[in-house]
C-alpha cells in the first residue's frame, strides 16, 4: 500500500481565484502538499482561494485539522475561502466541525467562481 501518495494536489488559476485541486484522500499525509500548495497561491498574491474536492474523496480527523490550519491561515492572511465538490456527507461534517463558518461550501467549482467573481466586484 502507497500510503504517502494517497493525494494529488494541483494549483491552478481560474478568472483571478486560486484552484486548489485536490485529488483523493485527505489525511496525516496530505499536509505538507496542502499547505504548501496554500503557501504557493498566497505567496502569489491570491485573495480568493478555492478547495476543490471530487465527489468521491475520503478526509479523516487528521486531514479536518489540516483544512481546519487552513482557515486559520486563510483568516489571517485577510482571504476569502471557498470549498466545492464535497459529498453530502463531508458538507455535513464541515458544518458539524465549524469549518463551513470560515469557507462557502458550494456544490461545484462553477458556483464558486461565479461567488467569488460577485464578491470580488462588489470589494
Amino acid at each position: 500500500m502507497m500510503l504517502e501518495d494517497e493525494l494529488t494536489v494541483s494549483v491552478r488559476e481560474r478568472d483571478g481565484i486560486a484552484i486548489i485541486d485536490l485529488i483523493g484522500d485527505v489525511t496525516t499525509f496530505a499536509e505538507e502538499k496542502i499547505n504548501t500548495a496554500y503557501r504557493d497561491v498566497t505567496n502569489r498574491g491570491a485573495r480568493f482561494v478555492l478547495l476543490n474536492f471530487r465527489q468521491n474523496d475520503y478526509i479523516n480527523s487528521a486531514g479536518i485539522a489540516i483544512l481546519i490550519g487552513i482557515v486559520t491561515e486563510v483568516n489571517r492572511n485577510n482571504q476569502k475561502l471557498a470549498v466545492s465538490g464535497l459529498s453530502q456527507h463531508f458538507q455535513k461534517i464541515f458544518r458539524m466541525v465549524g469549518l463551513a463558518q470560515y469557507a462557502e461550501i458550494y456544490q461545484d467549482e462553477e458556483e464558486a467562481v461565479q461567488s467569488f467573481k460577485t464578491q470580488a466586484a462588489a470589494a
